[in-house]
């Protein structure tokens, strides 16, 4: 089924008020333009404060947008923010297939029209134990996955990473084997923590951050929240995952945050966030980065140290 309206993502919200704050209006889930302010690295932001937000605050635009792992675009943290710039986002579609109603192409507008866009104030962790705080702008996945219809016999959710090397160095390397993979259970998918975000800090996504729509699931190390979405396929069995084809004896299906498991080559009790300063010392890690009252159940009965 293809889900078109002619329109690219861009022309749902006019430039302009993309690149201002938003304010999201009650029930309607429309937004409204509000001062930048982002350069101050401080939320100030009009969207309406989700209960899902943390307190903490965020880190700067320039620390998120210049400190990242997106191998796609190189190896080191700031190869993304000197590659990205090549990348082209609009038009943009993701394939939605598998056990679902409503299979086909989703033009990026489409998925947009009418997704409850709010701001998520969000811990973010990496797998490395480094961590920051960030505002992303986004919808639960759930959201999505209920517009495409999502059949009985779905059991989990698979995503791949767009596949264009003449404008992502990176895949032109053998770094990884591309595309890249990730997948989450299916009820971890439709729990109201994960989003699908498509901005940051009330401005569109920058390409180095995974423009225009990437995963974010903040109980799991960063790595599992894949950047630039292409695919999303709903299948009744375990996905493969990139880094866990890579390496299963460090990096599990699961990745959920936990202090308990270390990495076979470091600990994960602790973090050190990035642009506290050199004398901040490290912080304890939280179990499920924090957000465990909301997602433990999720797993209960599993064992957290073999089901990693």
């Amino acid at each position: 089924m293809e889900m078109t309206l002619g329109l690219k993502w861009s022309d749902v919200t006019p430039k302009p008020q993309w690149m201002n704050r938003r304010q999201l209006m009650a029930g309607a889930g429309a937004l409204m333009a509000a001062p930048v302010g982002a350069q101050s690295g401080m939320a100030q932001t009009g969207l309406a404060k989700s209960p899902y937000s943390t307190d903490a605050a965020p880190n700067t635009l320039s620390e998120i947008t210049t400190y990242n792992n997106f191998y796609e675009f190189g190896l080191d943290k700031g190869d993304p923010a000197r590659n990205a710039r090549l990348l082209t986002t609009d038009p943009w579609a993701v394939e939605i297939s598998g056990l679902v109603d409503r299979p086909g192409s989703y033009d990026l507008a489409d998925i947009l029209q009418g997704a409850p866009l709010e701001e998520r104030i969000y811990r973010f962790r990496c797998v490395e134990a480094w961590s920051m705080v960030i505002p992303w702008v986004g919808f639960e996945l759930a959201h999505l996955l209920n517009k495409a219809g999502v059949q009985p016999g779905a059991k989990y959710v698979a995503f791949e990473t767009l596949v264009r090397p003449e404008e992502m160095p990176g895949q032109q390397t053998r770094s990884l084997d591309w595309p890249y993979r990730e997948g989450l259970r299916l009820d971890e998918a439709m729990h109201p923590l994960t989003i699908l975000a498509t901005g940051l800090y009330g401005e569109p996504m920058p390409n180095q951050n995974g423009a225009p729509i990437r995963l974010v699931v903040p109980w799991k190390y960063g790595f599992k929240s894949i950047k630039s979405i292409v695919s999303i396929r709903l299948t009744d069995t375990q996905p493969q995952t990139t880094w866990n084809m890579q390496n299963a004896r460090e990096y599990g299906f699961y990745s959920n945050v936990n202090p308990e498991v270390s990495h076979p080559r470091w600990s994960q009790a602790s973090e050190r966030r990035v642009g506290a300063g050199i004398f901040a010392g490290r912080e304890d890690t939280l179990m499920f980065n924090g957000y465990g009252d909301q997602v433990a159940s999720l797993y209960a009965g599993m064992d957290l140290s073999k089901d990693f």
